[in-house]
């Protein structure tokens, strides 16, 4: 998952904007039409939307539109109409925060830092009975300490941040293992049976990492 999706038709304030928000730690991914972006965002997901209104086909409310059928992920316009209407439209479609362009860069970064500080910046993930620790790296079921080696606890980690949407197997394996790996494919089939054997009531039967067959694994 990125930290962050930009989408934008003009190519080169896109990868302007990506160099900043590189520069600022932000991981980037980029997209240059609405159907992309909902693809990209459908396959991926992100932390937060950068989303430009004027698009080619699909604009830039409508993507805002699906994207708040499916998620309630941040969404910031940045946009050229800055007309009343406009912003009005975005703002009750879901956005949470409308900026004209030309935008001063520095507050842009400011708005993005507040988010995230606000939505992503807790240690803890609560799912369930399930209490993760991203600072001391530790998983509790119904308050146990469980014994989690470090490649589980990064796996358990990705499903969950992604709770909800299926993620390909091999999309799983390069965000855990890296494309370059000299680790083997079955290497994820092995950890997750080995997560679900510490996490699962009945790991036979698994009610939380679910297989979807020709496809990957889903967090429930």
């Amino acid at each position: 998952m990125a930290d962050i999706l930009i989408v934008e038709d003009n190519k080169e304030l896109a990868v302007l904007l990506a160099d900043f928000l590189c520069a600022a730690g932000y991981s980037v991914c980029t997209a240059t039409t609405g159907n992309e972006a909902l693809e990209l965002y459908k396959e991926k997901g992100a932390k937060l939307v950068l989303l430009d209104i004027m698009l080619p086909g699909t604009d830039g409310f409508a993507v805002c539109r699906k994207i708040r059928e499916e998620d309630n992920v941040p969404v910031i316009i940045l946009s050229a109409k800055d007309d009343k209407q406009s912003k009005l439209d975005g703002l009750n479609l879901g956005a949470d925060d409308y900026i004209s362009k030309p935008y001063d860069i520095d507050i842009l970064l400011a708005k993005i830092s507040g988010i995230f500080k606000r939505r992503y910046a807790s240690s803890e993930i609560i799912s369930g009975n399930l209490c993760i620790n991203k600072i001391s790296h530790t998983v509790k079921k119904d308050g146990v300490l469980l014994d989690i080696t470090a490649k589980e606890f990064d796996l358990l980690c990705l499903l969950i941040e992604n709770k909800g949407r299926v993620l390909g197997k091999e999309y799983i394996f390069n965000q855990i293992w890296g494309r370059n790996s000299f680790s083997e494919p079955q290497t994820l089939t092995v950890h997750i049976k080995w997560l679900r054997q510490k996490i699962e009531d009945d790991p036979r039967k698994p009610e939380r990492i679910v297989t979807i067959w020709g496809m990957g694994y889903k967090f429930v």
